[in-house]
């Protein structure tokens, strides 16, 4: 039987702190799913979150975020022995991979992605203080991506713009250099997100309105008390909205009792139901959801070293595969052949001088 090679994946999130309902819904439930299918590279890219906080405060910060995160992508179903996990700061090839990369982009390309004043406006930045790191994010992560040569990269519409400068920089290497890279493909899919306990946009860690992964029973009941719900029903007899309700998206997205949701939404519409029994239920809910990832979460911090060597393993991998990548590719350009020649003819006239 001809053996055909798994197309590489690549993919990953910056360790900004644990992780939360949001990201199990929008990316590590399909990551899970993806790993029987594909060769999955999951990055910790530590390297993307000095872009906007470089201080060393922060990266004492990150090497904390990194072990959560680890342990969360465990807990949820992320295998070490199917998938790499790697750090991206320990990778050696992504430096100069990095600084090659961006002699083939001009600035008006990278300042034209849509993404780039996303970015700045969440971490609060103006266009006068954007730093080189923050414009240049989007060509580090083409070399995150080119570095396994990975084929495919799971992202959403409005990303999609990142991927296709990917392309645009491996396209230029191999016109230039000669065919090295597969131009990799957006792996396009609806990524929902899961709007916040507050009602106001997506659940993230900054606004203070998320469930992390790792909350217990008791404060998955406090948040889920204090969740918004429509603000026009002050009693239990009023009628209320369903729609874009976050109480009611959460029990779509987590209570497996589809009948009980649906008898739920007709009490509400009619008044003939109060928060307090929709909360109740909904934590109960959430809570079964969450009961194995937090046991699984428990059982993998207790194995002292684990998440190291998870992450050790998988970033030597990762070094052998970019150490490999950058090498054909300074051999494409003709950089290392040309060391050779000045290595062999120094050691040459050295030993013309000494005898040796």
């Amino acid at each position: 039987m001809e053996f055909v090679e798994k197309k590489r994946i690549l993919t990953g999130d910056r360790p900004t702190g644990k992780l939360h309902l949001g990201h199990y819904v929008g990316s590590l439930k399909n990551r899970v799913a993806l790993q029987d299918k594909y060769d999955c590279y999951f990055i910790l890219a530590d390297l993307h979150t000095l872009t906007t906080k470089p201080e060393k405060s922060a990266i004492m910060e990150i090497r904390a975020n990194v072990h959560e995160m680890v342990l969360d992508y465990l807990a949820c179903g992320i295998d070490p022995s199917r998938s790499t996990l790697f750090l991206q700061s320990a990778t050696e090839a992504v430096y100069p991979m990095n600084l090659i990369f961006e002699m083939l982009v001009s600035l008006n390309r990278l300042t034209g992605l849509p993404s780039l004043k996303d970015m700045a406006k969440n971490a609060h930045i103006d266009s006068e203080s954007m730093p080189f790191g923050l414009i240049g994010y989007p060509v580090l992560q083409s070399a995150d991506i080119l570095m396994p040569k990975a084929h495919l990269v799971p992202v959403g519409k409005d990303n999609e713009a990142h991927i296709e400068l990917t392309r645009d920089i491996a396209r230029r290497f191999n016109n230039f250099y000669g065919e090295l890279f597969p131009l990799p493909e957006a792996l396009l899919g609806s990524v929902p997100s899961l709007i916040g306990t507050d009602g106001q946009g997506k659940m993230s860690k900054s606004s203070n309105n998320c469930i992390f992964l790792s909350d217990d029973t008791a404060t998955v009941e406090k948040k889920v008390r204090g969740m918004y719900t429509d603000p026009n029903r002050v009693r239990a007899d009023i009628p209320g909205t369903v729609e874009g309700n976050p109480v009611f998206i959460y029990h779509d997205t987590f209570n497996p009792n589809k009948d009980e949701v649906e008898d739920f939404k007709q009490r509400y519409r009619e008044g003939a139901i109060g928060d307090v029994e929709i909360k109740t239920s909904l934590a109960a809910a959430i809570n079964q959801f969450l009961a194995p990832i937090r046991e699984r979460r428990i059982h993998f911090a207790n194995e002292k070293g684990l998440v190291e060597e998870v992450i050790y393993e998988g970033t030597e991998k990762m070094n052998g595969m970019g150490n490999a990548t950058l090498k054909e590719m300074n051999s494409l350009m003709g950089l290392s052949g040309y060391w050779k020649k000045i290595t062999k003819t120094a050691m040459e006239r050295k030993a013309k001088i000494t005898g040796k």
